[in-house]
């Protein structure tokens, strides 16, 4: 019950810090931009202490080698998707939003089709916005 309330508690304050921001594309970047700053740490951090719980393992009797060996084996598979989710977080928000989102500063470019013209000739589910509303047929944009 307490886990439950702390969980409820940092996703309150992580609510409420991207309540503040002016657009979902801004607050999807900057989503993305935590992202990028912490999984990555995280991540090596993982690795490290992976590393030191299976050698310290090694030097244990039979049991104990056999749970440093699990909790090694977890410290990797947690290291592995957190570097999963870095890689494949910027493209999977870009197609979500369908607009360029900056992850750290980078710019990932907006998917395919989405009428980079001056205007949308064909307006689809996918047409930018903002290219969108500089024309005046694209009726799918607010």
């Amino acid at each position: 019950m307490r886990k439950l309330a702390i969980i409820a508690a940092l996703l309150f304050l992580a609510g409420t810090s991207f309540a503040m921001l002016d657009s979902l594309t801004s607050g999807v970047s900057q989503f993305c931009t935590g992202l990028m700053g912490i999984l990555p740490v995280a991540s090596m951090l993982m690795v490290i202490v992976g590393a030191v719980v299976y050698a310290s393992g090694q030097i244990m009797g039979a049991e104990t080698r056999a749970r440093a060996n699990v909790w090694a084996t977890a410290c990797l598979t947690g290291a592995l998707i957190g570097i999963m989710i870095v890689s494949v977080a910027p493209p999977v928000l870009t197609a979500i939003g369908a607009t360029a989102i900056s992850c750290g500063g980078s710019q990932v470019p907006p998917p395919a089709g989405c009428g980079a013209g001056p205007a949308c000739s064909a307006p689809t589910p996918h047409c930018c916005c903002a290219v969108c509303q500089a024309s005046s047929n694209c009726g799918l944009c607010p």
